[in-house]
């Protein structure tokens, strides 16, 4: 794994001004460069490109445990304290979860903390968090 590394991904939402909301008000994310018909955001250090359009077609078949989550989605993993204080500010903004902020995995390689939530134009997004991101490969 390469720290130097950064990811690029362009996806479709509907509205522009609620994904500034969503992304830019809610998670966080800094505002980059932009059109009328797409905008940039830092994606805790990884670039997104938020295009208008119709989002891809998405179903709740990713089995993970007892669990079914929305395939396929994006996300990111956080250390554990930044982790947590978004989930305490998603929490306190009234978010609604597709998977409410949870440990996964307890006591085992690769013990995570998720969330899942859609952005204002159901774009599925997981947010994980780990102790110590050298144990994100763990098996």
């Amino acid at each position: 794994m390469s720290a130097a590394s950064i990811f690029h991904l362009a996806f479709h939402v509907r509205d522009l001004d609620e994904a500034r909301r969503f992304y830019g008000r809610l998670l966080g994310c800094r505002e980059g460069r932009s059109t009328a018909s797409w905008v940039d955001f830092d994606f805790f250090g990884h670039q997104i490109s938020l295009h208008l359009g119709e989002p891809f077609a998405t179903t709740r078949s990713g089995k993970v445990g007892d669990a079914l989550v929305p395939m396929p989605h994006l996300g990111v993993i956080l250390e554990l304290p930044a982790w947590q204080a978004l989930a305490a500010r998603l929490e306190a903004a009234g978010t609604e979860f597709v998977m409410p902020p949870q440990c996964r995995f307890r006591d085992q390689p690769g013990e995570q903390w998720t969330m899942f939530l859609l952005d204002p134009s159901g774009n599925p997004l997981e947010i994980k968090g780990f102790k110590s991101l050298a144990t994100v490969f763990s098996a």
